[in-house]
């Protein structure tokens, strides 16, 4: 029988990238946390390489931003979409310089790498328990705690733990979607892929930037990582044999164009099914999904664990808000409503793109190459997504529900290092005086910092968006801009605030 239950805030089912941040990032708001992961160690072969700019900004707000930079490095030079040709139709830009984020817009990264850098932030709060090789078997809801049952993978033997809340970052499989009843629902893209990774043991002259070969003889993706590690990402055509194709002699046969196998070591060759779905159903009471448990997307636009990240991001400080009594618990419920439709927008862009590369008819694609004008290649980056409705003003959605930049600050700190877990009112003395007692008592129970006389850049944004004030949330997404005190009053009743 299991022994008497521990009693924590936040019970976190699995310790990949999602549960890892969410982990810190609630250890770092002084929460109490219990993480569950069957596995023993670190997964050790690359799995995700790339993550972008707010994510970045995330693992900055658990503490973790020069570790991670440390162990990542900058995309340059961006995507290239390549025809049969050799003709290049698209690029996703790349530059190693300062974007909005306070950072470049894009990193690449070994996973195994990263997990680590995350496991050993952990270490930093006490009160954050993390208990390798246990699974969960059950997990129940009660008034005020669900309970959750765990075994050793070792032992056999199991204990119980009561959490206020428990989140499931438990992968495609998760048990605690299945607790939640959640059915997943398909998008539209189902293709197996194979993925090769290396490590090169000489120099090699192959693309410093990321391609994507459109070419539908085979379909590819070749990936420069970090270091010595280089990916190819090869479709599997309906009459392959999937058996033949991860022998070392046809993965090499594949890849000659750019590397011999004497030029590398081969480090993992596996089939995957890259594919598109979103679960319906993100919460149920005290249950929470995050990361794959709730979603999974094809990685053509590298944003499979960069979407988990955001959930973490987004949950964490609504449950600790909830947590602190600073707000109700009706706040947790914008979390789906928030996220759901974000990242089902990125999902339906990278099937989009997806269609572009997966390409194997002839005349489809002669088609597609004569639409993109091939040989003078567009350029575009992926635009910031707005997200569903939630604890923001709506009647603004080109700046409300979206990401405020991170400027340099005039002292030379970042703008989140000023505000630390914090929202903020920022604006001008005058305007923010103007408000009425009541919106001023709302911005002191959320706990926002008010910054009355911005600096230079806080300024210039302000102007140069002809807003006299924003509100941010402790994730720095907009709540809402004002232009009076009028404005501010009632942008400000979008503060989830406990009565």
């Amino acid at each position: 029988m299991p022994e008497r239950a521990e009693v924590y805030d936040v019970a976190i089912v699995g310790l990949g990238p999602t549960g890892a941040t969410l982990a810190n990032l609630l250890g770092a708001a002084g929460r109490s946390v219990l993480v569950l992961e069957k596995e023993g160690g670190i997964f050790p072969l690359p799995r995700a390489i790339h993550f972008d700019g707010e994510v970045l900004r995330i693992f900055q707000a658990a503490g973790l931003r020069e570790q991670v930079l440390a162990i990542s490095r900058p995309g340059t030079q961006g995507m290239h979409f390549v025809n049969g040709a050799g003709e290049t139709m698209l690029i996703r830009g790349g530059s190693a310089a300062a974007g909005p984020h306070g950072c470049a817009n894009n990193y690449y990264f070994h996973q195994p790498q990263l997990e680590a850098v995350l496991r050993e932030g952990l270490a930093r709060f006490p009160q954050v328990r993390v208990r390798l090789r246990h699974e969960v078997v059950d997990v129940a809801q009660g008034d005020e705690f669900a309970t959750v049952t765990y075994r050793s993978t070792e032992s056999g033997d199991s204990h119980a733990a009561q959490a206020r809340y428990v989140v499931g970052c438990d992968g495609a499989r998760s048990p605690v979607r299945r607790a939640i009843g959640s059915e997943m629902v398909d998008l539209g893209l189902r293709q197996p892929w194979l993925v090769f990774d290396v490590v090169l043991e000489q120099p090699v002259d192959l693309p410093p930037y990321t391609v994507q070969y459109c070419d539908p003889r085979r379909p590819m993706t070749y990936c420069n990582v970090v270091g010595e590690r280089r990916r190819w990402e090869i479709m599997v055509l309906p009459d392959d044999d999937r058996e033949a194709l991860v022998q070392p002699d046809t993965l090499w046969q594949m890849v000659a164009p750019w590397v011999r196998r004497d030029q590398a070591s081969l480090e993992r060759a596996a089939i995957y099914t890259f594919q598109s779905v979103v679960a319906d159903g993100w919460r149920d009471r005290r249950l929470f999904l995050a990361g794959d448990a709730c979603h999974q997307t094809p990685p053509f636009l590298g944003q499979g664990m960069c979407a988990g990240i955001r959930d973490a991001s987004n949950l964490a400080w609504k449950l600790d808000a909830v947590l602190s009594g600073r707000a109700p618990d009706a706040l947790l419920d914008t979390y789906e409503s928030e996220r759901k439709p974000h990242v089902r927008a990125l999902i339906e862009l990278a099937v989009r793109l997806g269609n572009i590369i997966q390409t194997t008819d002839p005349v489809l694609a002669a088609e597609r190459d004569a639409k993109f004008q091939a040989g003078r290649p567009e350029i575009f980056e992926l635009p910031p997504q707005l997200l569903g409705a939630g604890a923001f003003d709506p009647s603004v959605p080109d700046l409300a529900g979206r990401p405020f930049p991170q400027p340099k600050l005039d002292d030379g700190r970042l703008l989140d290092e000023l505000l630390g877990r914090r929202g903020a009112v920022i604006g001008s003395p005058q305007l923010l005086s103007a408000v009425s007692p009541a919106t001023a008592s709302l911005w002191q129970r959320s706990g926002a910092i008010v910054i009355d006389r911005p600096d230079a850049s806080l300024a210039e944004w302000l102007r140069s968006h002809d807003a006299g004030a924003v509100i941010l949330r402790p994730d720095r997404y907009i709540v809402g801009v004002a232009r009076s005190g009028a404005d501010l009053d009632r942008i400000s009743q979008y503060l989830p605030v406990a009565p």
